[in-house]
């Protein structure tokens, strides 16, 4: 599958929102196409920006997501919210002549959900507590506490993390190894 890929300084889980303002040409035009045709555009963490490069180093692994809400914003950017859906690995890259990233990707797994464990109740205790207080658009998150790669997936999102942390959390394919990790970094162990 070829995506577009939008090299971000963000991590998208699936199941995740992502408000974004789009301003340049080349993601304007990019939009429009994934609206006019429903298709899906990938979020990768950049790795390093490169002044004067076009083609962003991204990580290989990223999840893609696709426009659920959009607005004209009062400062005449455009808004849009994107809903995240499912992870990729980049297989090869290119860059288009208009300067936008293009991916073949392939489709990674996400683990199936398993109940959440009583010994990580606290975290979805927590997680509750942060949705409550979450403006628009997060309010679109709908998820069940009770299901531990949906807590995992939007605590490691919300949770004020390094960016090559919130990283490996994306590629971790174990629920449960996620909330251990993040229960650590938490309660400073790691």
């Amino acid at each position: 599958m070829d995506l577009a890929v939008f090299p971000l300084n963000t991590v998208l889980f699936p199941g995740g929102v992502l408000p974004l303002r789009i301003f340049e040409t080349r993601y304007l035009d990019m939009v429009r196409r994934c609206m006019r045709e429903d298709q899906p555009f990938g979020v990768c963490l950049m790795l390093a920006e490169n002044p004067g490069v076009s083609a962003a180093r991204v990580c290989e692994v990223g999840t893609w997501g696709r426009i659920v809400d959009w607005e004209q914003r009062s400062d005449g950017l455009l808004g849009i919210t994107v809903m995240g859906e499912q992870r990729f690995r980049i297989c090869r890259s290119w860059t288009q002549p208009d300067g936008l990233n293009m991916a073949e990707v392939e489709e990674l797994d996400w683990p199936d959900e398993v109940t959440l464990p009583r010994e990580y109740e606290p975290l979805a205790g927590l997680l509750h507590r942060l949705l409550q207080e979450l403006p628009e658009p997060y309010r679109l998150l709908q998820g069940d506490l009770q299901r531990a790669g949906w807590v995992s997936a939007r605590l490691s999102e919300l949770l004020p993390l390094e960016l090559p942390q919130k990283q490996m959390l994306l590629e971790m394919d174990n629920h449960l190894n996620r909330l251990q990790l993040l229960r650590e970094t938490m309660l400073g162990d790691t």
